[in-house]
């Protein structure tokens, strides 16, 4: 792992966003000028090393509201204030009670990092000799940033969708370290438009490999690429980097390889990871409280080792244990399988059906006892599309994938889908398209930032 030297600044700047993060809005996270000591690229990148910042605490309450799973009714009772609204999508009044919002809290403070890091690079002398690590730290920065963004925007602003992308309210792009100035809501065609553009220009200044797998990457930049455009439903840009994407790094593992009974099968920073990240770790997470959804395990053949790899049995009811994490943390961050089905999707919708099969078939067998698998075929696009999809909620299932997939899907009268929960003997129900699939901003934010309320 990577030898972390932490500065005294550093420290107090991490430690004042996360304290506050529950309490107060996030631009009192100020870093004391007084304490700031980075004086060269290596301390910037270790700056971005912090793995405990900036490979964790992903946003997660997209994957509490998603159809994956069910808690008991005592579960549910158990779990925070923001979580019990978020599974059963309630009211905007009051939704994060006393927790705070931490998805926007931990976000925003990475996001003060990058710009921290990007504002200081301007100043250094960089030579031939530094030049390769420079770029690594510019690059990374803009990468990380990104990819708060696009997380953020998936829980807390609209599906995109043109024309309304342009009015409807985005995230407030804060660009700059200094925390005084002003910023208000952007548009969502703002905030997409921003954090293409900041991937756009960290993928020429990124090595192909990382040194760490915790580290963004060239491959990682055009993986995220893909996952942005999927959302925006922009088929031909995702394909196009989710080709990129396997172009670098295609590499599956054979589940039969595998120890099925093992408690975590998947070790962490597996040759399939492109970039190593998790998800923040909700009370509603932990395997002996979350129940995976009946339909959802169902759907699995006997013959799927994915069934055994990814579910495990608590006091007789069905757990999720697959993450790639390696253990119980739920991993959110880029690997082959998903680019595998992002280009696969993409090959269906733009009406090359044998490409679309030959993804999915290439992924597929790698998950299946050896032997028992017989490829897939589709009589056409749709019908290899419906394959695909079916195949992609199963297979990247607790990585904060779904509820984006459901809000897009939402759009196509044949993918949509109603939720429903019962909780202590009442139905609540997320219908087709249901303005709560946004979440509601903090009131701390609305107060203290200036910002507009997400209408719900």
């Amino acid at each position: 792992m990577k030898k972390l030297k932490i500065y005294v600044w550093y420290i107090i700047l991490i430690s004042m966003a996360c304290f506050n993060s529950c309490k107060k809005d996030w631009l009192d996270a100020k870093p004391n000028k007084a304490l700031v000591v980075p004086t060269s690229i290596a301390d910037y990148q270790t700056l971005l090393d912090n793995v405990t910042q900036m490979n964790a605490n992903a946003p997660g309450l997209g994957v509490v509201s998603d159809d994956n799973f069910r808690l008991t009714d005592a579960t549910y009772l158990g779990i925070s204030e923001q979580e019990r609204n978020a599974y059963i999508w309630g009211p905007t009044e009051n939704f994060y009670g006393s927790d705070g919002n931490g998805d926007w809290y931990y976000a925003y403070s990475r996001i003060l990092d990058d710009n921290v890091v990007l504002d200081g690079i301007k100043s250094l002398t960089v030579n031939s000799g530094s030049q390769t690590a420079f770029n690594n730290v510019n690059g990374s920065a803009l990468f990380y940033r990104s990819l708060d963004l696009y997380n953020l925007a998936q829980e807390f602003c609209k599906p995109y969708q043109n024309p309304s992308a342009g009015t409807d309210l985005g995230l407030p792009l804060r660009l700059y370290s200094n925390v005084n100035l002003s910023v208000k809501q952007s548009s969502v065609k703002q905030t997409y438009d921003q954090l293409i553009g900041d991937l756009l220009k960290a993928a020429p200044l990124l090595p192909v490999t990382p040194l760490y797998p915790t580290r963004p990457s060239k491959t990682a930049v055009y993986a995220l690429l893909s996952r942005v455009y999927l959302a925006q439903e922009n088929y031909t840009k995702a394909l196009a980097y989710a080709d990129s994407s396997l172009q670098l790094q295609n590499t599956l593992i054979d589940f039969n390889q595998l120890t099925k009974a093992a408690s975590n099968p998947i070790t962490r920073f597996n040759k399939e990871v492109i970039f190593h990240y998790t998800l923040s770790g909700y009370l509603a997470f932990r395997t002996n409280r979350l129940i995976v959804d009946n339909q959802l395990y169902q759907s699995f053949n006997s013959n799927d080792l994915r069934k055994s790899i990814y579910f495990t049995t608590v006091s007789g009811n069905i757990s999720f244990k697959g993450s790639y994490n390696g253990n119980l943390s739920f991993f959110g961050g880029l690997a082959t399988d998903e680019m595998y089905l992002n280009r696969a999707e993409c090959y269906a919708r733009t009406g090359n059906s044998l490409a679309a099969m030959n993804d999915l078939n290439a992924l597929l067998k790698t998950r299946w006892q050896t032997g028992t698998y017989t490829n897939m075929t589709a009589a056409n696009a749709n019908a290899a599309l419906s394959l695909i999809l079916t195949e992609r909620r199963k297979e990247l299932c607790f990585r904060a994938i779904r509820w984006t997939d459901l809000r897009r899907l939402n759009h196509d009268s044949r993918f949509q889908v109603t939720i429903s929960r019962t909780v202590n003997g009442q139905n609540y129900t997320l219908p087709v398209n249901s303005p709560r699939y946004v979440l509601p901003l903090d009131e701390k934010e609305i107060v203290t930032g200036g910002l507009i309320q997400n209408q719900r």
